[in-house]
């Protein structure tokens, strides 16, 4: 789907302002480790395509193609210092899409939860809150900022400051599943689900405090597959298929 195509749709928007959330592993593409240019400039276009639609849009994106803290706190690291080095890579991975969305012509600025004046704004919510308002992409870095905190509960932490209308969870599968569709052939797609059942079925689509947090708030969660081209704009035009989790 063109960006001319888009533009043209007259298609109601349902989400005024939303959040992208995304794995680090969205960006690595096919390598296995890094960013990936061409992976990074297709959601950069796929961003553009959702932004052209007229919606307000914001992102939090993770850092496990680079490093996480999880990962090497179980490898014999202090958990605290393993968090802060993930948070660094997620800084990594937001300066490298705001670079990608510059270059299509969307004026981006990324926040950091962590202050590096040098290459980003220190996150201030109303600044963030007018820069989304002026049509600008604005990218949330080094997830909260604090460490045991997931780039999940970031994202939902962001979305109700910003008060945004849903959460986008981009993923490798369009939508929640009873079971992992890619080792189950049976497993159930759902097309709504509440956040109860997320949390006591344990579907694994955000982390637990993440889901409680967006219930807390009331913002939908809208799980869609970020690896097919254009999904993101379809998914806000509530075309093709998803999942909304929601009360």
């Amino acid at each position: 789907m063109t960006i001319e195509k888009v533009q043209a749709v007259d298609t109601p928007i349902k989400y005024k302002r939303i959040m992208l959330k995304m794995s680090g592993e969205v960006l690595m593409g096919n390598k296995e480790f890094g960013l990936d240019s061409d992976t990074v400039k297709r959601v950069a276009v796929d961003i553009k395509e959702a932004v052209d639609l007229g919606v307000e849009v914001c992102v939090v994106v993770g850092a496990g193609n680079i490093f996480r803290g999880v990962s090497g706190a179980s490898e014999g690291m202090d958990r605290t210092t393993a968090d802060y080095m993930g948070m660094l890579g997620i800084v990594i991975n937001a300066l490298g899409l705001q670079n990608a969305l510059e270059h299509i012509g969307i004026d981006t600025r990324v926040q950091s939860a962590i202050n590096m004046d040098s290459v980003c704004e220190p996150y201030i919510r109303r600044r963030a809150i007018r820069h989304l308002s002026k049509g600008r992409v604005v990218i949330f870095a080094a997830g909260t900022g604090n460490p045991y905190f997931t780039t999940d509960t970031a994202g939902a932490l962001r979305a109700s400051e910003m008060d945004c209308d849903a959460i986008f969870k981009g993923t490798k599968v369009d939508g929640v599943y009873s079971a992992d569709p890619m080792k189950d052939p049976d497993a159930k797609h759902f097309e709504r689900i509440s956040y109860i059942d997320v949390l006591v079925k344990d579907l694994k689509v955000m982390d637990a405090t993440a889901i409680s947090l967006a219930r807390e708030n009331n913002i939908p969660i809208i799980v869609f597959s970020v690896k097919e081209k254009g999904s993101f704009a379809r998914v806000v035009k509530s075309e093709g298929k998803f999942t909304i989790v929601t009360n």
